[in-house]
């Protein structure tokens, strides 16, 4: 069992869990992941370790309520135990001192990408980081970013903060000046993905895309997670999660990551009502 030690509301339904898990905070390495289930009924869920603390033998996991199974994990509180955290899974980043990186994370992706900022800016890189989300209340970790950063962008789609737009127009604008750049990492929604990866196609500029699609079992067994990358099918689970942006297929990824929509969506329902059959019992 691994034990709830911190938990915050860090947005608007996204939230921060530090997690008792002695084995992973002492292996894990940025871009790693691990995979956890709530009891013995629930489904097996991916989640991006944002940092770890060997000593205390915590990993800090971050996540956005989307479905049924993030609702009820943003539903436990400190002392509450999650049944199995296994990890570190995937492989880590590949991080050297290269010279100039650009980060760009959109929404809930700026939580896997602050790990792999630290990363390359310990490793002696200038770290240029664009952060960017629908709104001001979605927006996550710019103070941690701004810390590590050499310099920073923040958009926001609808303007009510930062400048208003999104990553791919910052992230053309640092292009456009001239800037040195050597790599591009992208980790936010598949269109995002896809747009940072069309902005730096003409330029030629390395970019590495972090996947996050159906997952199972976590060790390429199932075959869920099944990409297709320079034409080649790869599994996310343990060939990436991190792939050559300008060779992923989106089209095909997006396709598949809505196959059970809808039963994603009755099972949240479900869960819903039944959250509110208990409310109402219990007030009688």
């Amino acid at each position: 069992m691994h034990r709830i030690v911190e938990k915050k509301e860090i947005a608007r339904d996204v939230f921060l869990k530090k997690v008792e898990a002695p084995y992973i905070a002492r292996k894990r390495k940025p871009g790693q992941f691990l995979i956890l289930r709530i009891d013995e009924h629930g489904e097996r869920i991916p989640l991006t370790i944002v940092d770890s603390d060997p000593d205390a033998g915590t990993v800090t996991i971050i996540y956005q309520v989307v479905g049924k199974t993030t609702k009820e994990l943003s539903l436990l509180e400190v002392g509450d135990e999650l049944i199995d955290v296994v990890g570190p899974l995937g492989r880590p980043t590949h991080i050297e001192k290269v010279g100039t990186v650009v980060c760009v994370g959109g929404g809930i992706g700026n939580a896997p990408l602050l790990p792999i900022a630290k990363g390359f800016k310990e490793a002696g890189n200038k770290l240029i980081t664009i952060i960017g989300a629908r709104t001001k209340d979605l927006l996550i970790l710019e103070d941690e970013m701004r810390e590590i950063s050499d310099e920073i962008l923040v958009t926001t789609d609808d303007g009510s903060y930062a400048r208003k737009g999104f990553v791919t127009d910052a992230l053309k604008e640092v292009i456009d000046r001239g800037e040195t750049i050597n790599e591009v990492i992208a980790i936010g929604p598949i269109p995002m993905m896809r747009a940072v990866s069309e902005v730096t196609r003409p330029y030629g500029l390395k970019t590495i895309v972090s996947l996050n699609p159906i997952m199972v079992d976590g060790t390429g067994m199932c075959g869920a997670c099944r990409v297709t990358i320079g034409g080649k099918t790869r599994f996310v689970c343990v060939d990436g999660p991190e792939f050559d942006g300008h060779e992923v297929d989106f089209l095909e990824l997006a396709k598949r990551n809505r196959a059970y929509l809808e039963q994603e969506k009755l099972s949240y329902e479900m869960f819903l009502e039944k959250m509110m059959k208990k409310v109402k019992e219990g007030g009688r």
